[in-house]
Formats: C-alpha cells, structure tokens, sequence
C-alpha cells in the first residue's frame, strides 16, 4: 500500500530527529544515549558484533541480581560494565522464565506454549549472542533449528517479526509501562537495547524499533521492573534484585 505524503513525512521527521539526537547527546565513549519519540523519552544502547556483550545470572556464590555484583565478577577479569539492563523475565526465585543459556550452558529450557502475560503473548522469542552476531529469533523458529549461542535468553512478546509489529498491538493502547527491549539489525552485526524514559504502550514501543531505528526483529524484555546501568550518562538505577541481566563488559580505565 502506497503511504499518503503526510503519512511520509512524519516518518521523515521522525527518523530526522533521532538520527541528530544521539549524536549530540552521547557521551564521549558511552554506548548509551538519549532520544525521543513521538513525545515519550527513550535511551538507546547500542552494540556491535565483536564487543563483548554477555548474560549474567549467577555464579559460585548464587544470584548476581544486581548491577554492583556484576561489576565485582567483571573486577576478576579487569573489566567493568559499559551498560547494563535487565534482560528477560524471571520467576519470584529469580530463575528465568523460559530458555536461558550462558557461557554456552543451558540452565533453563525453551518454553513453548501460550500463557497468560507478556512472556506467553505468542509469538515470543529469543535473543542469541553468537560468535561474531547477534540475533532475534521467534521461538518456535528457534526450537527448529537452535543456532549456536554462547548466550541466549528467552522473552516476550516479540515487538517486530521480520519487519512486521506483533499482530496482538493495539494503536493507542492503554496498557503503559516502563518497558526495555532489544533489536537487531538485518545483518545481525548490532543490536540495539532500549529503555523508555516514560510509561509507553506496546505500539509505540515495537513503531521506535521498525520505524526509527529501522530494524527488522525486535523483543520485549520487561515492563515495571525495567533498569538501566550507564555510567557514560552517570546512571545506575535502583530497585529489587533481578534475574537475567544482560551487559556490554569493557576494559577498566588505567
């Protein structure tokens, strides 16, 4: 269907105004910066194939579930994180809800079937950190023929499938939430988390993904408890401890 000329130019406009937001808002080295979208603040983390983005979960001692614990996991190695975000949706003992793989160790299974709440709002889907890639994969998809992922964790629904919002949004929608997610690009060499700034509906949410940042696969991670860690933007948000989290880990500063 032809798109009608105002119809065009609000996504002009739309795709002009994020493209020179971030460049002037982020921070000298930061990963993550600022933008906004039709009147809802949103801040964009951004990485590329080849950083080292992980999972954390737990370790030796138990449950991370905390920014700082992550960080003094990463002291060992020399490294702190860039960002960080909660990433997937878990059960009150912090065990994640569906498939959960790190360092290349399933600890919890793909789960298939429709349930009530977001994970269950079919289709779902998965996030995979490959060797050298990343990728958004519905999750009947991924159950067919599992990629080879040193990461991976499970959420839903998904916010864009191939290009295409997830059929259950609803324009206008009243159900607003902080909310975060992940997208990837087509070539699977960036992905790029997102966090609203301001409770936003699912529509709005999944349209910033394939109508701003132009990206083909997207998946909601969580709502309400949706944390970021950035210190670039000298943020490191505060709440209960969490489940899955996902975080880009970079050299410490001599």
């Amino acid at each position: 269907m032809m798109m009608k000329p105002a119809g065009m130019m609000r996504k002009l406009l739309a795709a002009l105004a994020f493209l020179a937001a971030p460049a002037a808002a982020q921070p000298m080295g930061s990963p993550c910066a600022p933008t906004e979208f039709e009147g809802t603040r949103f801040t964009l983390c951004t990485v590329e194939a080849g950083q080292d983005l992980r999972l954390f979960h737990s370790d030796e001692g138990g449950l991370l579930g905390s920014f700082a614990a992550v960080n003094r996991v990463l002291a060992r190695e020399g490294k702190t994180l860039g960002f960080a975000m909660n990433a997937g949706m878990y059960h009150a003992d912090r065990e994640p809800v569906g498939l959960y793989v790190e360092n290349g160790q399933q600890r919890s299974a793909i789960v298939l079937p429709a349930s009530p709440g977001n994970f269950g709002l079919l289709p779902n889907g998965v996030f995979c950190i490959a060797a050298g890639r990343f990728a958004v994969i519905e999750s009947t998809a991924f159950a067919a023929a599992p990629p080879d992922c040193r990461f991976a964790t499970q959420s839903g629904p998904m916010l864009v499938i191939g290009g295409k919002l997830h059929p259950r949004f609803i324009p206008g929608g009243d159900s607003r939430y902080i909310r975060n997610g992940v997208g990837v690009s087509a070539d699977g060499r960036r992905a790029v988390f997102a966090i609203s700034e301001q409770p936003v509906n699912f529509d709005t949410f999944g349209r910033l993904y394939r109508d701003v940042l132009g990206l083909p696969d997207a998946l909601y991670l969580d709502g309400k408890i949706s944390r970021l860690y950035a210190p670039g933007l000298g943020r490191s948000d505060l709440g209960f401890a969490m489940g899955p989290i996902v975080g880009l880990a970079v050299p410490n500063q001599p």
